[in-house]
């Protein structure tokens, strides 16, 4: 069963396990395309090969890099022709114009087509990206969406075709894996948070959240954004300059020996009108590390965390705080939280885990649905 994968999102290191674990199964032959760099924001990030064997990663050119909505691949319809595959995974939201052009071309050549959905917030788009999402909707075999959130919005905004729910990522707990238990010791009570500084993820809730913590703490924050100042400012005026430090974009490869040196992590994120959080990647990571979370209700951070750590209202800094003060006096809830938190991942959220998932449904689509109707020209 020969399947190809389009995802720019592949172009970071760590998100290739998943692509060895497909690629492990005998019966799959995997193509990745990919773009040879992607740009979010003000970060560029270059294609990193770390994980590559078993599978081909591919580069194609791409148009527009970074605009999620309008980028596309201008040599992908020759791709497929050469390539022939029984599948065709297109690892984007269904309203953008690469998957409209992608479900297009799978439909010209009788290729059986799955996109993926993170969007767990109703919204309505303009011409022609409404229209963009009518097709795919129309047309595509499957659907897979990242969280049960994001399958309520697929049903509500029209699909009728099969959909599963399955994370885009899982982690590498090889990887992501408990420091040593002397690796903290000789440290002051360590938090931590990565993501970017935009109010959506609510860093100044966390850090009016700390200000009032009794005992010796520091508080590590990675990232990068244009919140940046602001939250050092606040910071500032909060008396938090020396307990409080900062620290640019960490590549992929590098975040495990970030989790593992932290207490507990935190990701306090905020509900906006166009945007509520997705899933919280970073949540896993420290899980997979038996890192003790702490989260907001925000989006689905509940459903990742389960009853593997611990949970306080958007915006609330009062309750949070409560939160890190009986993390940083209890070492046993640590430890169980912790405990908690790895086997969760384990269970749920493995590269492996969400690679079975995923190739159950490309050997339902190859062998129990067969080859779709050819696109009539005219």
């Amino acid at each position: 069963m020969r399947v190809v994968m389009l995802c720019k999102a592949c172009v970071v290191g760590a998100y290739q396990r998943k692509l060895e674990e497909i690629a492990a199964y005998p019966d799959v032959e995997l193509i990745v395309l990919v773009p040879p760099h992607w740009r979010e924001r003000h970060n560029r990030q270059v294609l990193e090969r770390v994980y590559t064997r078993g599978y081909t990663l591919k580069t194609i050119p791409i148009v527009f890099s970074g605009s999620h909505h309008v980028h596309f691949f201008p040599t992908l319809g020759r791709e497929l022709k050469r390539l022939r595959p029984q599948v065709f995974h297109i690892d984007e939201e269904p309203y953008n114009f690469t998957t409209w052009l992608a479900v297009h071309h799978a439909r010209a050549q009788r290729i059986l087509s799955i996109f993926f959905t993170w969007q767990n917030l109703y919204r309505r788009y303009p011409f022609p990206f409404s229209s963009f999402e009518q097709y795919v909707y129309q047309h595509a075999d499957f659907a897979v969406a990242g969280s049960q959130g994001a399958l309520k919005v697929l049903r509500s905004k029209g699909f009728r075709g099969p959909i599963r729910v399955i994370p885009q990522f899982g982690v590498d707990p090889d990887l992501f894996h408990p420091a040593p238990i002397q690796a903290k010791d000789n440290r002051p009570f360590t938090i931590g948070f990565a993501g970017r500084l935009v109010p959506e993820k609510g860093i100044d809730v966390l850090l009016r959240a700390v200000a009032g913590l009794r005992g010796e703490w520091q508080l590590h924050i990675v990232g990068e954004g244009p919140e940046q100042h602001a939250l050092k400012r606040l910071a500032e005026e909060l008396g938090l300059t020396q307990q409080v430090h900062w620290q640019p974009r960490i590549p992929s490869v590098e975040m495990p020996t970030f989790y593992q040196r932290l207490d507990v992590f935190v990701l306090p994120s905020r509900s906006r009108p166009n945007w509520i959080e997705q899933f919280g990647r970073v949540l896993i990571e420290a899980m997979a590390c038996q890192v003790p979370v702490v989260g907001s209700t925000c989006g689905e951070i509940p459903h990742v965390i389960g009853d593997a750590g611990l949970i306080f209202p958007e915006e609330d800094a009062i309750t949070l705080q409560h939160h890190l003060q009986v993390l940083m006096e209890d070492a046993d809830l640590r430890t169980i939280l912790g405990r908690r938190g790895r086997e969760r991942v384990l269970t749920y959220f493995t590269h492996q885990r969400i690679a079975e998932e995923t190739v159950s449904l490309y050997r339902h689509l190859a062998y129990d649905i067969g080859v779709p109707p050819v696109l009539s020209r005219r």
